[in-house]
């Protein structure tokens, strides 16, 4: 018997698989967790930049903007009031942006 009859067929993986993108209900925020105690403030503050900057970055995704050049301010804060949380400002933005660039 050949060895590739052998073989279990493999499950589709994440990237082949399609799936619907529903923007109009607000994504469902994850567990949270206490932050760790003792780290400066700014840790604190770029920490969460970061993931908001990730959820954004997400949410353009899903929404089929995929390149940095067409995700401007204007889009990325509407996309944030679409998902229910605060306008980001233009370092957050920045972030974004740079996340994108680096998703691909």
């Amino acid at each position: 018997m050949p060895a590739a009859a052998l073989k279990p067929k493999s499950l589709p993986t994440q990237s082949t698989v399609k799936r619907a993108v529903l923007l109009d209900s607000p994504y469902a925020p994850a567990q949270k967790r206490p932050l760790p105690a003792g780290r400066p403030r700014e840790w604190y503050v770029t920490h969460n930049r970061r993931l908001k900057a990730m959820r954004l970055a997400i949410a353009l995704l899903d929404s089929g903007v995929y390149l940095p050049n067409q995700a401007r301010n204007e889009t990325i804060r509407s996309t944030a009031e679409s998902i229910g949380i605060h306008p980001p400002s233009d370092t957050t933005c920045h972030m974004v942006r740079a996340l994108m660039r680096y998703s691909r």
